[in-house]
């Protein structure tokens, strides 16, 4: 009769309501159902895509990691074979690099990448993020190659395709839509 009882109330408790905002998914962080949804974390935008103050804000941002943490811990010695520039805010393809190299850094020490997440950076990200920015061609290879004598020089890069030359002079043939 006992164990009946308890089967009983077992039944009722399983056969109730859960409590409310209480969610079944909680312990894996998702939301209940019914429940309002958890909000996103806003998604990082590419540091090219940003204009005025939000660009201006990100740079700075991104400049203090790289003088603070990269360059101390990464940076290496300036040679002919790794060179740098001290003006490298002025490189947009090196901003953009050491940009997406700074999220991924952000997201490879959050405690959701495991112990393993910043060995994934070092593997995945910094050592091919350095072979490209620091090439002997690459982008910094008319800037500094001796700490002895800075330099910086941005290269010119590729002209405009055909298609884009001939789309600009097409636009600007068109007699201007009068004003109402």
């Amino acid at each position: 009769m006992e164990q009946s009882a308890q089967q009983a109330q077992q039944i009722d408790h399983l056969a109730s309501a859960p409590a409310p905002g209480g969610s079944p998914f909680a312990a894996f962080g998702m939301p209940g159902f019914g429940g309002p949804p958890t909000a996103a974390p806003p998604e990082p935008r590419p540091i090219l895509e940003l204009d005025g103050d939000e660009r201006e804000d990100e740079l700075d941002a991104l400049s203090d990691w790289v003088d603070d943490h990269l360059l101390p811990v990464y940076g290496a010695e300036v040679t002919t074979a790794a060179p740098w520039c001290l003006q490298w805010q002025e490189h947009d393809d090196v901003v953009a690099w050491l940009h997406a190299l700074w999220l991924a850094y952000q997201q490879h020490r959050d405690p959701e990448a495991g112990l393993s997440g910043m060995a994934v950076w070092h593997r995945d990200f910094l050592t091919h993020t350095v072979a490209a920015v620091r090439a002997p061609g690459g982008p910094l290879s008319a800037c500094m190659t001796s700490p002895d004598r800075p330099a910086h020089r941005v290269l010119a890069g590729p002209p405009p395709s055909v298609r884009t030359e001939t789309a600009a002079a097409a636009q600007a043939a068109e007699p201007a839509e009068p004003a109402p």
